[in-house]
């Protein structure tokens, strides 16, 4: 009888250890910008369902481009004895208090796609490499237009994203590494003269405030550079996976991404150049999307 008692406790605990997976269903907070954009559910979407595979519990929270009501989110989930957070922030600088509070509570913190600011208590940074995607975009100017031996000049106006997120930063200092030469010597030229990024950002990405000084657009879009958010999203979960296990946390950056304070380690994934040539592979064959989802 002792002997099939024993033989019983032993199978609970194992059950409960496979059910709680390997970490023990640790809390994972998942902090997201908005649900407003379909990239962020799906980032949101992603990085949950394969935390939850690996064994985690997650809380996921949207703060709908509200910034406090992402620190008290943030806050929320410090209390409840979140571990890890992964914080894809709405205002890059507005965390240093709450990231202080974590820090205080040995809570580790990975910026997701947008580099937190200004604070020594972020851990880590994934990201695409967002000074190629600006590069990408600044050399399919040059080529189409043919700058290298054409003279010109073309005309050409500059907008790039907000002003608070360092994405929009490298993004710009990657295009205009290819097409300030040939702003330079006049192929292109500014009608307005803004080029500083100052003054051709756009707050809060806000494409309604972009239209505003938009010229007359017609046709259809050139290209694009695809940002395969599925695999921001696996990257993420192996790093939050390596932080839980007090493992070396994968990254393969440690110069580029100084947040005013200090240079944080970070992963940066490839981003594709995407036109109608290849869209088809990038897009539907991958599961990305559906041919409806298109349409």
């Amino acid at each position: 009888m002792k002997k099939l008692l024993f033989g019983i406790v032993i199978a609970m605990i194992a059950l409960a250890t496979a059910c709680s997976g390997g970490q023990g269903g640790k809390l994972v907070g998942v902090a997201m910008s908005t649900q407003s954009l379909q990239r962020w559910n799906q980032d949101g979407a992603n990085m949950k369902a394969k935390l939850e595979e690996k064994g985690y519990k997650v809380e996921l929270q949207y703060a709908q481009d509200d910034v406090n009501a992402q620190v008290q989110q943030i806050e929320n989930m410090i209390t409840k004895g979140c571990k890890t957070l992964v914080i894809a922030s709405i205002d890059g600088a507005s965390m240093t208090n709450v990231l202080k509070t974590a820090k205080a509570r040995k809570v580790q913190a990975i910026a997701y796609d947008r580099l937190l600011m200004n604070t020594p208590d972020v851990d880590y940074y994934a990201t695409f490499d967002n000074f190629k995607v600006g590069a990408i975009q600044g050399k399919f100017i040059e080529d189409k237009l043919g700058l290298k031996t054409n003279k010109g000049p073309f005309n050409i106006e500059l907008f790039v994203g907000s002003l608070d997120d360092n994405n929009a930063k490298l993004f710009n200092q990657g295009a205009m590494s290819v097409i300030q030469p040939c702003i330079d010597s006049g192929v292109l030229v500014v009608p307005s003269g803004q080029t500083a990024f100052t003054a051709i950002a756009i707050p809060n990405w806000n494409s309604g405030t972009a239209q505003k000084p938009y010229p007359v657009l017609t046709g259809q879009q050139s290209m694009s550079v695809f940002k395969d958010t599925r695999t921001l999203a696996a990257k993420v979960v192996e790093m939050v996976d390596a932080v839980m296990a007090k493992k070396t946390v994968p990254v393969n950056d440690t110069a580029t991404y100084n947040n005013g304070v200090k240079v944080v380690p970070s992963f940066l994934c490839e981003s594709v150049f995407a036109d109608k040539g290849n869209y088809k592979a990038l897009l539907l064959d991958t599961g990305y999307y559906t041919e409806a989802d298109i349409q």
